[in-house]
């Protein structure tokens, strides 16, 4: 098969030119010949060489003309980089590997095109294109990846138990290009995958938390999640979400799988948003609920205040799986404490004031957690779901008409700081501040009207539970008296 058609950048003629040149055979390999069958977008081009793949880089940054390109050399891998605008391109010698069973780390030598291409993980990956002049856009496919792909199927092109177990970063390579791609696991690999998933415990916490963002980030990242479950790899990786799997029965009445409702949270959030952090708010939004599982008989299945519980566990999590301490994990675990509130707030009566304090509370990210509230309606009584986001809508538009007079509150603000200066008698000082806020809060709150004697009370109100005197009393319209006749008149 020749897929010359398919090679349409300049820049492989003139890797293949470079190669011609050595007398090297040349083949792009991997991820990209996938992707360009499949036709998906990829920046990343890896060229294989029997031979020097260093030489090769060189050689080429040489026909590029070297003030265009720049060669980054890795002599202890025998790799080169060279980035060309905004592809990057990786350059390696063709290899061998062989591995020992406590390390992941393969002993290399140099190999041959057809030992380079068996050692690559699935037959999808194990493909190769030449770009020499003589041979440009053949393909090089000895493990059928064409027709994986056209079966949308991932498996290995050798024995998927040395596969896995010699590399058991490739379970969870599977999984995550199964959800990525939308494509199966073939059942031969997918068992090899369960017998060996106590292997992925000589991998490394960050490599696992890189295949779990990607996975997070595939278009339905519950094909991933659910692949994990079954597989036996989420109790080792991820035993909080674990342990959320399966139904509890007492006395015939259980309660949902509070797993798979996660999933079904996650994928819905997916849809609305390419947010990767909200979907992990989604994805920890009931993690609590373990902790806090409890019958009644009364009442019968509770889970009272998990998402306080699951807030508190967000940094324990992200602590572990190295997803960072900072401005994400405090996003998280905002929206984890939240994600109950729109639900109280529409069982109720949608007031003004619980709307406020509902925007109070979630500040900046109250659109994210109404996405992440309508997700989490998964009832199956139609009527009943319908009810709420409904409701949900009517909290949204009283949010919006809030926002909008609390702008306006906000413009007609009639005392600003320099006459609170002046009627008390301050510099620019703490206290200025905290009588200025304390006023725009209270016409926020509607506490006050936003005129200026009632903002004038309020100011000297408050002043005076503070300590403060007034100094220059504020210039107030006088009533005018009504004149009284005189006696005897």
């Amino acid at each position: 098969m020749n897929l010359a058609r398919l090679l349409k950048d300049p820049v492989f003629r003139t890797v293949g030119a470079a190669a011609d040149s050595l007398g090297r055979p040349c083949y792009v390999v991997g991820g990209y010949v996938r992707d360009l069958i499949i036709g998906r977008h990829s920046k990343d081009i890896d060229f294989v060489t029997v031979g020097s793949g260093i030489e090769l880089a060189e050689a080429v940054a040489a026909g590029m003309g070297r003030r265009r390109c720049h060669v980054n050399i890795f002599r202890s891998y025998g790799t080169a980089q060279i980035k060309r605008g905004a592809l990057e391109l990786e350059f390696v010698g063709a290899r061998r590997e062989s591995y020992s069973r406590d390390s992941r780390n393969p002993i290399v030598e140099s190999g041959t095109l057809e030992e380079d291409i068996a050692r690559r993980d699935f037959t999808i990956n194990a493909m190769a294109l030449s770009v020499n002049a003589a041979t440009f856009g053949e393909l090089v496919d000895l493990y059928g990846g064409v027709k994986d792909i056209e079966a949308r199927t991932i498996r290995t092109p050798l024995d998927p138990d040395i596969t896995f177990s010699d590399d058991p970063l490739r379970m969870m390579r599977a999984v995550r290009f199964a959800s990525q791609l939308q494509f199966q696991i073939a059942p031969a690999t997918f068992d090899a995958i369960c017998r060996n998933a106590s292997r992925i415990e000589i991998i490394t916490i960050e490599r696992i938390k890189d295949e779990l963002c990607k996975i997070m980030r595939s278009p339905r990242p519950s094909v991933g999640l659910d692949l994990l479950h079954r597989s036996g790899l989420l109790p080792l990786i991820f035993p909080e979400l674990e342990a959320m799997a399966g139904i509890s029965v007492v006395h015939g009445r259980g309660h949902k799988d509070n797993f798979y409702h996660t999933l079904q949270v996650v994928d819905t959030v997916a849809a609305a948003s390419d947010n990767e952090w909200l979907r992990w708010a989604a994805l920890l939004h009931d993690i609590g609920k373990p902790a806090t599982k409890r019958y009644d008989e009364r009442t019968g299945w509770t889970f009272h205040n998990h998402n306080f519980i699951g807030a508190k566990m967000v940094p324990r999590i992200f602590s572990r799986l190295r997803l960072g301490m900072g401005e994400n994990m405090r996003y998280v675990q905002k929206l984890v404490e939240l994600h109950m509130r729109p639900i109280a707030l529409v069982e109720d009566e949608v007031t003004d004031s619980a709307v406020r304090r509902l925007i109070n509370y979630a500040e900046d990210d109250l659109d994210d957690l109404m996405i992440l509230a309508r997700a989490d309606i998964t009832s199956k009584n139609e009527e009943k779901k319908q009810r709420f986001l409904d409701n949900f809508d009517l909290v949204e538009r009283k949010y919006e008409y809030i926002r909008t007079l609390d702008a306006e509150r906000a413009r007609r603000n009639p005392i600003d700081g320099n006459e609170i200066m002046h009627i008390f008698g301050l510099s620019p000082s703490p206290a200025v501040g905290m009588l200025a806020a304390g006023l725009k809060q209270a016409i926020k709150d509607c506490e006050i009207d936003d005129t200026r004697e009632a903002s004038l009370a309020f100011l000297i109100d408050l002043a005076a539970r503070n300590g403060i005197p007034v100094v220059n009393p504020p210039a107030m319209e006088e009533e005018k008296e009504e004149e009284k006749p005189e006696d005897g008149a």
